[in-house]
Order: C-alpha cells, then sequence, then structure tokens
C-alpha cells in the first residue's frame, strides 16, 4: 500500500507543472476520450508515444508511473482472461480440450490492456503536476458557467481536490490499521481466497471511523478560519493563459486529427 501514488502532486519544476490547470485538465480530459476512438496499432503507438512525451516532459520518475500502474493491474489481467475465454471468433491461435483462444481475443485483450494502461498515464500526468490548489481553481474555473443554474461550482472544486488529496491519506491509513492488526495476531495472507476477504472485514470499521474523524477535523478546522464558500472569496494566484497552454492545445489538435487520419 506505500507504493500507491495516485492523488500525490510532485513538486518539480518541470514545462507540464508550470502549464495553466485549466489547460491542463482540457487537454487530459480530451485525451481520455481521444483513447476510444483508436482502433488499430498505429493509434494506439501513438498514443503511447504521446503519453511517453508528457511522462519525458513531466520530470517525474518513471518508476512512479509504473508503481500507479498497480492500481489497475487486476482489472487488466480479470478484462484480458475475459476476453481470451469468451470472445470467439477469428482463427484459432491455442487449442486445449479446456480453453481455445481465438485471434479475436488476443486483439480484444490488447487493445484493452493498452486503453487501461493509457487512462492512467494521461490521469497520473495530470496529478502529478497539478498541486491540488491549482486543481480546484483550474475546476472552478472551467466550471464556472454552471453558476447561472445555482451549482454550487466552487464547492464542487473543493469537495473533488480534498477527495483525491485525502487518497494516499487512507492508503496510509489503512496499512497502518493493518499492521496494528497483525500485531495483535490477525491473518490476512493464508486460507482460500473467501478466507482472506472475510480477514479484512475488521479493518473496514477502524477505518470508517478514522475517515469521518478527519472529515470531522477538517470541517471544524475550515469553520474556525471562516470559511464560507466561494462567495467574496478572492485568489492569490490568478489563472491566465499562455502561449505553453495554447501549444499544449494545439499539440492536441494535431493528435486528434493524426489519429483519425490514421483510423482511415
Amino acid at each position: 500500500m506505500n507504493s500507491v501514488v495516485i492523488g500525490q502532486y510532485i513538486p518539480i519544476d518541470s514545462w507540464l507543472h508550470r502549464l495553466d490547470p485549466r489547460a491542463k485538465c482540457i487537454y487530459v480530459f480530451c485525451m481520455l476520450i481521444l483513447i476510444f476512438f483508436a482502433n488499430n496499432v498505429e493509434s494506439y503507438t501513438l498514443l503511447l508515444f504521446v503519453g511517453l512525451i508528457g511522462v519525458v516532459l513531466s520530470r517525474v520518475s518513471p518508476l512512479l508511473f509504473l508503481r500507479s500502474m498497480k492500481l489497475i493491474i487486476w482489472m487488466i489481467l480479470f478484462t484480458t482472461l475475459f476476453h481470451l475465454i469468451f470472445t470467439q471468433s477469428g482463427k484459432i491461435v491455442f487449442q486445449t480440450p479446456i480453453l481455445t483462444i481465438y485471434e479475436e481475443g488476443i486483439r480484444q485483450a490488447a487493445i484493452i490492456s493498452v486503453r487501461f494502461i493509457l487512462l492512467m498515464v494521461f490521469a497520473s500526468l495530470l496529478m502529478f503536476t497539478t498541486s491540488p490548489i491549482d486543481l480546484t481553481d483550474g475546476l472552478e474555473s472551467l466550471l464556472s458557467p454552471l453558476r447561472r443554474w445555482k451549482f454550487p461550482v466552487h464547492e464542487f472544486a473543493m469537495m473533488m481536490s480534498i477527495a483525491l488529496r485525502f487518497i494516499p491519506t487512507l492508503w496510509a491509513e489503512t496499512d497502518k490499521i493493518i499492521k496494528a492488526q497483525k500485531a495483535r495476531g490477525a491473518d490476512f495472507e493464508s486460507g482460500n481466497l473467501y478466507r482472506r476477504v472475510k480477514a479484512y472485514i475488521p479493518v473496514l470499521i477502524p477505518l470508517m471511523i478514522s475517515s469521518f474523524r478527519r472529515a470531522e477535523d477538517l470541517a471544524t478546522a475550515m469553520e474556525a478560519r471562516g470559511y464560507v464558500g466561494g462567495v467574496g472569496r478572492t485568489k492569490l494566484r490568478i489563472l491566465s493563459i499562455s502561449r505553453s497552454d495554447i501549444l499544449l492545445i494545439v499539440s492536441f489538435a494535431i493528435v486528434a486529427t493524426a489519429l483519425f487520419w490514421m483510423r482511415r
């Protein structure tokens, strides 16, 4: 659990860190949608190349991106096995009395796996290079038109930022509780799958109590400091679009054009 890095901000001086959070949010959101339009080897290679460039420009250690993949490794394995077993079209690649693997099953498994990896890479790029404060300000600015319909934009952005910020904290708290349970004789590793899952039930109750306590402490601290939401609040940093942000959006347009051309 100490290897879980999702939701963490890595304070490094890089080109991606200096970009406007609104531009990064728009770029990542559009890239996440664009991933599902890729349908061949060339288009997926292009997206993997763009993701690799983002990793290099962020100057974040590639090991952190690899560690973030641990969260989805079981999902990738499950979907891969699902397609290998139940997709029955195309040529037969491997056959046994129990299992028959088809060419289309391998293709679908590879596509889903690459999609999961790309989704995690671009989401991690946004988290690693954008501080919670900047992310809150960016989301609030992007959602500001919804104020016309009385939507609590500031509160929603603050809630999303706090939720992302507390993901590593909750993982650390879970690890602490598991170690405390092991010190008292709890066994989380022996037995079948059902017994292992059942052994984690005593961890959930103290974790929920700790989460509610942290939420209450945070609410008390915000009230003690006079927090009243977005009404009348000023900002220390005024967001502004620079040439680098425009370059980022233009680069997405180029990638999207190239991808749709490759689809044809």
